[in-house]
């Protein structure tokens, strides 16, 4: 039997990388439970005892409530228009690819992700606040748009590689267009639908940009947003601060933790397909 020989270059890089993201981790849970006077000791050292008033008094300071919920909403809504308008609107397009038209709106959206946010920043804060977009609607909908570009690149690779024969059977039996995107079509995306669901799930939630230029009413911010404006109130007490960063990435990393299989499953399923 052949022992396996260790790749030490690999290895050391691998633990190192993940020390590197550990370690701010380790940080911020730390911190989070600790109070004012362990922090001036040691910064690296385990609380002596868990503090949940540091959550308790972030709660507080920061309507932790009202912008999770707010959070929530725009997540939500964000993740289920996307799958459903990205989803027809690349099939449109990989199902009529030999037409001109339908190959520049193709290269067009896949173009959009070389123009960075900063640019239009200026006018999309113009144009949404001119229409009375300039609240959560108008924020969810920006979200579906800008998602078009990379969603529709990877949508009609997957939906390319679908046989037409099984559309083909579908219209033989009498089905209609319609019918056969959402009978036969849109079942057969659940591995890529998984994974740009996810993926638009962990960006709208983090996201801090768009918020920051958008969201003009208090009461609509999100978590990231909140973190920012009320980071002045944490400038003294850092114990506060990390509990309300804690927080807002908890969701999130469950999130991710729970359902990385699928991203994993549909990335390989579509590169196979």
């Amino acid at each position: 039997m052949e022992s396996k020989k260790v790749n030490w270059p690999i290895t050391i890089l691998l633990i190192f990388c993940s020390l590197v993201i550990l370690f701010p981790l380790y940080l911020t849970v730390v911190t989070a439970f600790k109070s004012p006077d362990e922090m001036s000791k040691s910064l690296l050292s385990l609380p002596h005892t868990l503090r949940w008033e540091n959550f308790a008094e972030a709660i507080r300071l920061t309507n932790f409530f009202q912008s999770i919920k707010n959070s929530f909403i725009v997540t939500v809504f964000t993740v289920a228009l996307t799958l459903l308008t990205n989803s027809m609107v690349a099939y449109a397009i990989a199902r009529n690819m030999q037409r001109r038209f339908f190959k520049f709106l193709y290269y067009y959206f896949v173009s959009a992700m070389f123009v960075p946010f900063p640019i239009i920043m200026l006018p999309v804060v113009k144009q949404t606040s001119l229409f009375g977009l300039n609240n959560m609607t108008g924020l969810i909908f920006l979200y579906i748009v800008y998602g078009l570009a990379f969603n529709i690149f990877i949508y009609v690779g997957y939906i390319r590689s679908i046989p037409k024969s099984l559309e083909e059977a579908a219209y033989v039996d009498g089905a209609s267009i319609w019918t056969v995107f959402w009978k036969v079509i849109f079942p057969l995306l659940s591995p890529i639908n998984a994974t740009v669901g996810i993926l638009t799930c962990l960006w709208a939630w983090n996201d801090f940009m768009l918020p920051l230029v958008i969201l003009s009413d208090r009461d609509s911010m999100t978590l990231p947003l909140v973190q920012y404006v009320f980071q002045s109130q944490f400038t003294t007490n850092y114990n506060l601060a990390f509990a309300s960063y804690l927080m807002a990435l908890s969701p999130m990393v469950l999130v991710y933790i729970i359902a990385q299989k699928w991203i994993i499953s549909g990335v390989t399923k579509g590169a196979v397909k």
